[in-house]
């Protein structure tokens, strides 16, 4: 560290603000869009004519435990015939942000907020987003509303979208609903303080389950990632624990999945030019299938995400501890995803991965800037009125927010890299446990699980391979460039 009076957290925070800065991205507001904050705080909570008053509805948030900018609600409710009808109620924060004004500036130039291991770096002000615009529990507020019903198959069969007054009876956690789903945890304290609400979760989850069987037998991709959640004590780094997925997450990731859908084809049979998130059919395509053969399997010459999908559930099943690093390596051959304007009437590429055609980024406008353009556009194609956006401001919006995003995750990785080499710094010369991630002309790399970690291995990589269990000795930490080297021990 830089001096004993700093923090660990001061620290990576500073590594942060530089990485952003580096990138294009801003950590701080400018002074006009702090007055507008200012100005918002003294406000009148905006209303919106003709709204819905669902107030009374059963509705709940699930989040990570420390999240305030809560960007949707759900609530189900039961149809004939097996059928649910799942309503997604999604900030209202076009209500109080215009085009064009000071945060809305700042909005459009981030494009996200950006999440580092030592501070949140928020697209909007965190009085806005956490408070005045987040769908925070027992409070009042605007929300735009996608309804749709789900059969017993899964298959959504009809929607709706429309502005409704909300109110959130219950802010839930994902890792204490998942407890509970899974039957190894009481139910929530805020869930049994209000009557029907673990009927309402039953039903939900019921409901998402139904929702992902029929995207993976579509195809949809079955990929799990380890990203390290960092644990601080008193600002100093103690542990950087696994962040791993979980029934309510899935939950969740279902319902936006579906409702993303719903805002895609409402957006086209406006015929609104718009902004879809798509996922190519991967030109790398014959490295997977490479890949898959290095693990002893078979796949198509053709992109085939069926046959993917079951390649990845029968490793999972053979190697559980490396699954994760295979996932890795595929998340890397298949590409990233990106923006890109869709024109009604014109054929777009859809989502590979989610095996979706059909989708877009609409539900966490506090948190990104392509998900307020869908909701100003919904908000004309409701009021027929004006969209707020050209077409050829939408094409250049898809490339900036691919660009920001792509900008904001290396910032993320950056510090993540950097709080595991803090994290390790004291423990020079110790032997860990680790598995190679990765083994290639620009280097050998190997991941370790206490604390989560990864490093490139500098001597003693000859003959190593991508899944191949190591004991490694580390011998280098640098915090600034977020360095980890290790050799093979001995």
């Amino acid at each position: 560290m830089n001096s004993s009076t700093d923090s660990n957290r001061d620290l990576l925070r500073g590594i942060a603000r530089r990485a952003m800065q580096a990138r294009g991205l801003s950590p701080d507001f400018s002074a006009e869009a702090v007055r507008q904050m200012q100005t918002l705080a003294r406000a009148a909570a905006p209303a919106a004519a003709g709204a819905r008053d669902q107030r009374d509805l059963l509705w709940c948030s699930i989040d990570n435990d420390d999240s305030r900018d809560l960007d949707q609600l759900s609530v189900a409710q039961e149809l004939a015939a097996g059928a649910v009808k799942i309503l997604v109620a999604i900030a209202d924060v076009d209500a109080w942000v215009s085009p064009d004004t000071p945060i809305d500036q700042h909005a459009r130039a981030n494009t996200t907020s950006v999440y580092t291991a030592a501070q949140i770096f928020p697209m909007l002000p965190e009085a806005l987003s956490t408070d005045l615009s987040s769908l925070a529990e027992n409070e009042d507020r605007l929300a735009v509303v996608v309804e749709m019903s789900v059969d017993a198959n899964g298959a959504v069969t009809d929607s709706a979208i429309y502005r409704a007054t909300v109110r959130n009876k219950a802010k839930l956690a994902y890792d204490s609903v998942a407890a509970w789903l899974a039957g190894s945890g009481a139910l929530p304290a805020p869930a049994s303080a209000v009557r029907g609400m673990d009927q309402q979760l039953r039903i939900q989850d019921q409901v998402a389950q139904r929702l992902r069987q029929i995207r993976h037998a579509s195809g949809a991709l079955e990929l799990q990632s380890i990203e390290a959640r960092p644990v601080f004590a008193a600002g100093l780094l103690s542990d950087l624990v696994p962040d791993e997925t979980n029934r309510a997450k899935q939950l969740i990731e279902d319902f936006m999945i579906a409702a993303n859908g719903v805002v895609a084809r409402y957006l086209a049979a406006a015929g609104l030019p718009s902004l879809r998130r798509v996922l190519r059919t991967p030109e790398k395509w014959d490295r997977i299938v490479s890949l898959a053969s290095a693990h002893g399997d078979t796949l198509p010459d053709a992109p085939n995400a069926r046959a993917l999908n079951e390649f990845l559930l029968r490793r999972r099943a053979a190697d559980p501890a490396s699954f994760p690093d295979l996932s890795l390596s595929v998340i890397k051959l298949l590409g990233r995803g990106e923006y890109m304007l869709e024109m009604p009437g014109q054929p777009i590429a859809g989502h590979f991965g989610l095996a979706v055609r059909d989708y877009t980024h609409s539900t966490a406008p506090n948190r990104r800037f392509p998900d307020v353009i869908a909701q100003r556009l919904l908000k004309a194609a409701l009021g027929r009125t004006r969209p707020p956006y050209g077409v050829e401001d939408l094409r250049s919006l898809a490339a900036h927010c691919t660009l920001q995003e792509d900008n904001a995750s290396k910032v993320e990785r950056q510090v993540r890299k950097s709080a595991a080499a803090m994290l390790l710094t004291g423990r020079i010369g110790e032997s860990f446990d680790g598995i190679v991630t990765g083994a290639a002309n620009k280097g050998t790399w190997v991941r370790i699980d206490a604390p989560s970690a990864e490093g490139r291995i500098v001597r003693g990589f000859e003959g190593l391979q991508v899944g191949q269990r190591v004991r490694v000795k580390l011998v280098r930490t640098d915090v600034q460039q977020g360095f980890i080297d290790f050799e093979q021990a001995k």
